[in-house]
This record gives structure tokens, sequence and C-alpha cells, in this order.
């Protein structure tokens, strides 16, 4: 039986597993996901070496830009982006080969294409972590411009205090790449001047769990356009398969 897996810690919260075993079952696919919550990416090598059957893995946080050291091959969109999430595991006699994929940047950038209006010009990203590489990359190919948000000085960031009511209507898409607002913490949104937003704004967040964040709600309070991170995790899903399966180009 071939196996595929999640690498990341912790892994409370793991849409990959139940998405993929039940595509299994469904499609009567002679395969397993696990989990493998491991806290130090220096497990990477036990994890393989105990699990032959391995075809691939996804990757999560906190490991997304620490694995590229364990890897063979990195694809250049992956190489440019600096972070990957998808690992395609090849074994070659006694040989592994690790080939490195961003399916994070295909299922974004598939997600929010449809609602970029032409007004729609530059871009705030709430995060600096390897999900917001990923969408830096994904809206660069779009056209847009860029601005990093971070809690911290960073070089090549904003800080969350220089977010004016001005910023946000000039950088009128604002994608949240950060945890800010995940179940449990419900009643926690990104420190945003909400009441300067209106219906040229687009919110898009990259969680999924609640539905609807309070950075989206008052979002939509003042009009603007709300997306969350479902569809993103569906796409990106569907491109981990086809990268484990050989089919570079997707």
């Amino acid at each position: 039986m071939d196996k595929y897996g999640l690498i990341g810690y912790p892994l409370v919260h793991s849409f990959s597993k139940s998405f993929f075993n039940e595509k299994f079952q469904n499609e009567d696919i002679d395969a397993e996901y696990i989990n493998f919550e491991i806290k130090t990416i220096d497990d990477l090598p036990e994890v393989l070496a105990t699990n032959p059957e391995l075809k691939g893995l996804n990757v999560t946080i906190p490991y997304k830009e620490k694995v590229l050291s364990f890897l063979d091959y990195v694809s250049v969109e992956a190489r440019a982006i600096g972070a990957v999430n998808v690992i395609r595991v090849e074994s070659k006699g006694d040989d592994t080969f690790l080939r490195g994929y961003n399916s994070d940047v295909i299922g974004f950038t598939k997600s929010i294409e449809p609602l970029l209006e032409s007004h729609h010009k530059k871009a705030l990203i709430l995060g600096t972590g390897g999900a917001s590489k990923a969408v830096n990359y994904g809206l660069k190919s779009l056209g847009l411009e860029t601005l990093l948000v971070s809690r911290f000085e960073r070089p090549g960031t904003i800080q969350y205090k220089d977010v004016t009511p001005e910023v946000v209507k000039e950088y009128n898409v604002i994608v949240n790449c950060t945890p800010c607002g995940l179940y449990p913490h419900t009643d926690e949104c990104p420190d945003l001047p909400y009441e300067a937003m209106d219906s040229h704004n687009l919110l898009y967040d990259l969680l999924y769990n609640p539905d609807e964040t309070l950075f989206m709600k008052k979002g939509k309070e003042q009009g603007a356009m709300t997306k969350n991170g479902l569809e993103m995790l569906l796409l990106q899903a569907f491109a981990s398969w086809d990268f484990w399966h050989g089919k570079d180009k997707v």
C-alpha cells in the first residue's frame, strides 16, 4: 500500500489527512495518508527510513522553508518563492530522491484571480512566513504590486502601526497569511483601520476555520468583498496529487 503524509508541528487541524483518505476510499485507491507530527525538521530522514512506502508528503508550518536543505531537487517556482509544501518521494534502489514543489501558489492564484477587478493594483500581505511568500509570488504574477506587513521590524516590510487609512485605500487587496482569528481564537483579527475600507477593498483570508473570520466580517461590514481559504486549500490539494504523480506542469 502506498503512503502519503503531512509533516509539521503541531498538526491539530489537518485538512489534508481527511481529504486524501476520503479521496482514496471514494476512488478505490490502495493508499493511506498519515500525519507525521515531528518536533524538528531533523526528524524527516527517520520518517522516510521507517516508511519506505512513502510516495509523497505535504509540508506545513513551521517547515516550509526549513525543508529546502533536505531536498535533491526544488522546482524553479518553489525556489523563487523560498518555500516548499509538496514533496515527491522517489525510490531508486536503496536511494531516496526528494523533489520539492509549491502548490500554495497554484491554489491561491487560481482562487483569487476571478475576484480581481481593474482597480485592484496593489496588495497588502499580512505575515512573512512560507504561505505569505507563495501569496507574494502569486500576486506579483497576476500583476499586482505588494507590500508585506509584519509584527516586527524586518527589511522590506512595514509594521501594523504603519497601516494607515490611506494605506488600505491604496493597497486595497489585503491577504491575511497569519493564524490570527483561527478557531478557537475567533474573537481576534489583524489590527487594521477597518473603518477606512469600502467596496473597493478585497479581503482574502487564508484561514477557513471559522468560515468567516473577524477580519472578513469587519471588512464586509464596510462593503468590502471577502473570501476565505477553503477553495485555495482544495486547489492546492489537487495540485499536490499532480506533483506526486509526475505531472509537474499544473
